[in-house]
């Protein structure tokens, strides 16, 4: 006998993980298409060098790599971004630009396995590429929150800053050598936390008074309204700037859509992956903070240059699913509370297999999730057990008078077309 184990970091997905899933893929499909976004697929193998290069630190460490029966050297997809980079190289004709792509699929990362992190992931990534300014920044940023509240999430904040700002302020220092270390190490912040940060900084920098400086820069958001930052923010970079500029237009676009309040300014914001140019961002829901950020990404606009010449610049964001789960586990919403297979299982009794058939065409017709039981013969205990595994809320039977339903949680039996009503509009909801 073979041991059925699953690797560590890897999971089986049963129909109670999946039936949520799949209702919170609808929804994100809905909202991303609803902004004029398209679907498209990548490969999850890729020849490494693509794929290498551009993660950054460790997350090049991360990656799966392994040389396939052929001797190529090649590697699984670590995100979605990099993929989609070398996808508008190959196909920058084809799709015209701007192009604006969502992709809900798996990727891979060698990474310690923690709540709500694995080394197999669903990522749900919305991108555009083909412009580069405030509008197509703020087009992402609607997106997300407009995903958010069409997932019933009440209580969120996005936290952006921008890259620019942030190696501006690292040139008064004369640090811009030293930037993507010093970048990698203030992304740890939320991870290892601020004094921790400031020994590494103090290591990178050689000076406990740079590393002091940094701290006073990403945390400048504290206890300040978006502007009141941004005004901080470009005192310590050197004055008003294209970032700077940029992050007030973008302040000003959220404030005429209304949803502003849910944006706050945190310059502790730098994520560790290296393509990031311009504006960043995380998500974290307020009542759980801890499970960290449930939606992240940011401008990328040289990425696309490692694999075209013509100049891309692109900005997105992406949905870690199972995070996202995880945290909606735990706030008891909803979307995670119907797991039922069907919304009900039709018996088809001996000589009544076809009124068994017309009913459930009928009723899978009017979009009523219908089972029906393969195995009629068996006792009751056995289908009332099924029934149970499946969440499988009613059960039709069928006489020589008709049909009749059981309500299989309170036993209530029901007969005609007020039964039919009652699942139709349970179904709905």
């Amino acid at each position: 006998m073979i041991d059925p184990a699953v690797l560590k970091g890897f999971r089986d997905s049963l129909p109670g993980d999946e039936i949520p899933k799949k209702r919170i893929t609808r929804i994100l499909e809905d909202v991303f298409t609803s902004y004029g976004f398209v679907p498209i697929d990548t490969p999850v193998l890729e020849y490494t060098e693509v794929l290498l290069g551009k993660g950054g630190g460790e997350t090049d460490k991360q990656i799966f790599r392994f040389h396939d029966n052929g001797g190529r050297d090649v590697a699984m997809r670590f995100d979605l971004t990099v993929p989609f980079a070398r996808f508008m190289a190959a196909h920058h004709d084809e799709v015209g630009v701007p192009f604006r792509r969502y992709h809900i699929s798996k990727v891979w990362r060698g990474e310690n396995p923690q709540k709500g992190r694995y080394r197999e992931f669903m990522q749900c990534d919305f991108d555009i590429v083909g412009a580069d300014n405030a509008i197509s920044d703020t087009e992402i940023l609607s997106v997300m929150h407009a995903s958010f509240a069409a997932l019933g999430i009440s209580r969120y904040t996005f936290h952006i800053s921008h890259r620019g700002l942030f190696s501006l302020f690292l040139e008064t220092l004369s640090l811009a050598d030293r930037s993507i270390d010093i970048l990698r190490t203030v992304d740890k912040l939320r991870k290892i936390g601020e004094d921790e940060v400031r020994k590494q900084l103090s290591d990178i920098t050689g000076s406990a008074e740079n590393a002091d400086r940094i701290i006073a820069f990403i945390t400048a958001g504290e206890g300040r309204s978006f502007m009141e930052t941004l005004e901080t923010l470009e005192s310590l970079s050197g004055g008003i700037s294209e970032p700077s500029r940029r992050m007030r237009e973008i302040h000003s676009l959220l404030t005429d859509l209304g949803i502003s309040g849910s944006f706050v300014f945190d310059p502790s914001i730098t994520r560790g992956l290296d393509y990031y140019t311009g504006i960043v961002y995380e998500t974290f829901l307020d009542d759980i903070p801890s499970i960290g950020s449930v939606c992240s990404g940011g401008r990328y606009n040289d990425l696309a240059s490692l694999y075209m010449k013509e100049k891309t610049p692109g900005v997105g964001s992406s949905i870690g699913l199972d995070r996202l789960m995880a945290a909606l586990g735990e706030t008891g919403s909803p979307l995670l509370a119907n797991q039922s297979y069907a919304d009900l299982l039709i018996i088809p009794s001996q000589g009544k297999e076809a009124e068994a058939f017309s009913a459930a065409a009928r009723l899978r017709a009017e979009g009523i999730r219908t089972d029906m039981y393969l195995n009629p013969d068996a006792k009751m205990k056995k289908i009332y057990a099924y029934a149970e595994t499946g969440h499988i809320p009613y059960m039709m039977t069928f006489s020589d008078d008709g049909f009749s339903v059981k309500d299989l949680r309170t036993r209530e039996t029901m007969t005609g077309e007020a039964a039919i009503e009652r699942i139709r509009e349970e179904s709905r909801h």
